[in-house]
């Protein structure tokens, strides 16, 4: 019988169990993008997971979203995550890097350019820059001849991962980013091939794939998607049609796995399983939302066909997911006033659960 701590293998790595640590931002790097050695020393604390996929980390500077993310488009960038990956290594871990090019969810205050998009359509809420919260800016929409470099600088962003120790990477295609403003009926208003019909929208996400996968190889190449998702002002109107074309192009390619989260009803979501013949990550509960995922979720979608499953928030408060979820221990809350104020406060300060005699 299939648990969360049957092992799996997974493009050629084996995993002692099917406990993911989802990507999270947490924004603790150093000036120009740098990991640190409090990065190190967090990840490393959760290597007991099957798989950790690291925050968001932008493959340019007009990729980068949010100040304090770290970044992969630098020989200093890399030479910085390999502390992370052999951290993580030393400790028995695996981890992929997550690549995530924010596209107009970002502010000239904190790249010193102005975002791009696939149109200029500006996103919704508030960005978090150096100067504060500031509403989203118009981005300047992609020429045609411009969109290849962007899906491109996936792949590039992969090659450096892998140089700097990653076991693979997960191209950032959920959350209302570049990938899934492509993808958007509203943020993407383009009538040329990378616009319009279910077809052009879906061509960025399958040309940034293959490009990686021929950077890096298949089995290092996974993806993370939000179907039916709404971050940061993204629509579509066509969820099934949408996701069942862009999975079955993906099927081509043979990626490592697909990463989905519960942003559609299930119903939809298990029939994209069906759609989807390779490795899927599902991630249980809607991210962010008022339920954190636990151990009934997880062997729900077990149930339901997913071979491994992804945990968010509950990674942040226990480094010891894995065997609390295996022993039964209590799941530690997380104090959400602490997950983007920097330092290690809230960071290295969870402990692993404290037995008493």
């Amino acid at each position: 019988m299939t648990t969360l701590f049957t092992g799996f293998e997974l493009g050629g790595l084996r995993l002692p169990n099917r406990v993911v640590m989802a990507p999270m931002s947490r924004v603790r790097a150093a000036a120009d993008g740098l990991a640190t050695p409090s990065m190190a020393r967090y990840y490393a604390q959760r290597a007991s997971a099957g798989l950790i996929v690291s925050e968001g980390v932008q493959p340019s500077l007009v990729g980068q979203s949010n100040p304090g993310t770290p970044g992969l488009h630098t020989d200093e960038q890399v030479a910085s995550w390999r502390q992370v990956t052999e951290a993580v290594h030393t400790n028995g871990g695996r981890i992929f890097a997550q690549i995530m090019h924010g596209g107009r969810v970002s502010h000239p205050d904190t790249t010193g350019l102005r975002p791009v998009g696939p149109s200029a359509v500006p996103a919704t809420g508030e960005l978090f820059t150096p100067t504060g919260r500031q509403t989203p800016p118009v981005p300047r929409e992609l020429r045609t001849d411009e969109v290849p470099e962007h899906a491109e600088s996936y792949a590039e962003a992969a090659r450096r991962a892998v140089d700097a120790g990653f076991d693979g990477v997960e191209l950032h295609g959920a959350n209302g980013y570049l990938i899934s403003q492509f993808l958007s009926t509203n943020a993407n208003l383009r009538t040329d091939r990378y616009g319009g019909s279910v077809t052009g929208r879906i061509r960025f996400a399958v040309e940034a794939a293959a490009a990686t996968v021929d950077a890096v190889g298949a089995h290092r190449t996974g993806i993370r998607l939000s179907p039916g998702g709404t971050f940061w002002g993204v629509e579509e109107t066509d969820v099934p049609e949408l996701y069942t074309a862009l999975l079955t192009e993906l099927s081509r390619l043979d990626l490592a796995y697909v990463h989905l989260e519960a942003t559609a009803p299930e119903e939809t979501l298990v029939a994209l399983r069906r759609v989807w013949p390779g490795a899927l990550v599902m991630n249980p509960v809607l991210p962010l939302g008022a339920k954190q995922t636990g151990r009934s979720e997880a062997d729900h979608w077990l149930g339901l066909g997913a071979e491994l499953i992804s945990f968010g928030r509950a990674f942040i408060a226990n480094p010891d997911l894995v065997e609390r979820l295996r022993t039964g221990l209590p799941i530690a809350p997380a104090d959400e006033a602490t997950y983007f104020e920097g330092g290690d406060n809230g960071y290295l300060t969870y402990p692993a659960y404290q037995y008493t005699a």
